[in-house]
């Protein structure tokens, strides 16, 4: 596990980027947090390190934002809207946590049953006057992105 306190927004998309070194095709991240704790902000940073350099939208209405990127393609989900895991095979989102893919998804827990187990864990909590983040591997391949980001 990584631990670290950010204390402003550029603090978070850096360490985003930090992140994003060590994702490989394949890697589902599940972003944990409470409203505002800074989800769709490391994720700015995340496609930022992976060379995007457009605007990031927080994908809370259209509940998937797409990248193709030359390395990969990035779905960005917010799954705050999903009220029963069903709408995420209805949508056909499952289909793209594939081996090409990497997939960085807000309110996984929501896809529980539904979607795999993530690769990696980004807890965010935000307090007063800063974010207190921490990255967790699950599996072998989180783990090799987890020993780039050390």
């Amino acid at each position: 596990m990584v631990t670290k306190t950010l204390h402003s927004e550029e603090e978070t998309l850096l360490f985003g980027e930090a992140i994003a070194r060590g994702l490989k095709p394949g890697t589902f991240c599940s972003l944990e947090g409470t409203l505002g704790a800074g989800k769709t902000c490391i994720s700015r940073g995340i496609l930022r390190g992976m060379g995007h350099s457009g605007y990031v939208k927080s994908p809370t209405y259209p509940l998937v934002e797409i990248y193709n990127l030359k390395t990969s393609t990035v779905y960005h989900f917010d799954f705050y809207r999903i009220t029963d895991p069903v709408e995420i095979l209805e949508a056909g989102f499952r289909d793209m946590f594939s081996e090409e893919n990497i997939c960085l998804v807000e309110w996984a827990e929501k896809g529980r049953g539904v979607i795999p187990i993530p690769d990696i864990t980004i807890s965010l909590a935000f307090n007063q006057d800063s974010r207190n983040v921490s990255v967790n591997a699950i599996s072998q391949l989180g783990q090799q992105c987890l020993e780039e980001l050390r």
